[in-house]
């Protein structure tokens, strides 16, 4: 059974429409939907299902989601977790994308929600980044986890310091959403 609330792209899976056009639906007022705290578009089931009735757009009788990739932002600056959990969240890989805003929630978030893809900002106050990327490479449970380290303070030296650590991917902030999003598709599919 699936969950009573729906992703954008959950629900452009639901009705076999792009993202995109569930967003332009949305805006449009043709579906109602709200925003989470994080400001993420949410859209209730009896909603975009009376939506689909009222449309003549079938209602599936069930969609698989075993394969979504786990996504976990670490970042203590609120607008920029907000900004790569919406871009991610809104892609046609149906990502499921959580965030953390401190170290010690982080540590929680790799346990409990196991992620496939760790976005960690290695500047923050509780975070020693080399660390947090040997800790989680050498544990059995998230050895195979792929990193990408960001920071607008760290050099090409530091970097590869990084990588040596285990990090997979190691990006300058500010970093362009697309770039961005290219290398999370491209560690996620390899």
């Amino acid at each position: 059974m699936m969950d009573d609330v729906f992703t954008v792209y959950t629900a452009s899976q639901y009705c076999k429409v792009s993202s995109q056009t569930i967003i332009n639906w949305i805006d449009s007022g043709y579906i109602t939907a709200y925003k989470t705290p994080g400001g993420h578009r949410r859209i209730n089931r009896k909603d975009l299902e009376a939506f689909m009735n009222k449309q003549g757009i079938p209602i599936p009788s069930e969609i698989a989601d075993e394969t979504r990739r786990r996504i976990l932002v670490v970042d203590d600056d609120p607008i920029i977790v907000e900004s790569i959990v919406q871009s991610l969240e809104e892609d046609e890989h149906d990502y499921e994308v959580i965030s953390a805003s401190d170290g010690f929630e982080a540590g929680l978030q790799v346990n409990h929600f196991k992620p496939h893809l760790l976005i960690l900002d290695i500047m923050m106050p509780d975070i020693k980044g080399y660390e947090v990327c040997k800790k989680i490479k050498s544990a059995k449970d998230t050895k195979d986890t792929k990193i990408i380290v960001l920071s607008a303070y760290l050099d090409e030296e530091k970097f590869n310091q990084m990588k040596e650590n285990g990090a997979d991917a190691c990006f300058s902030k500010p970093l362009p959403l697309s770039q961005l999003k290219a290398e999370v598709s491209r560690l996620l599919e390899s």
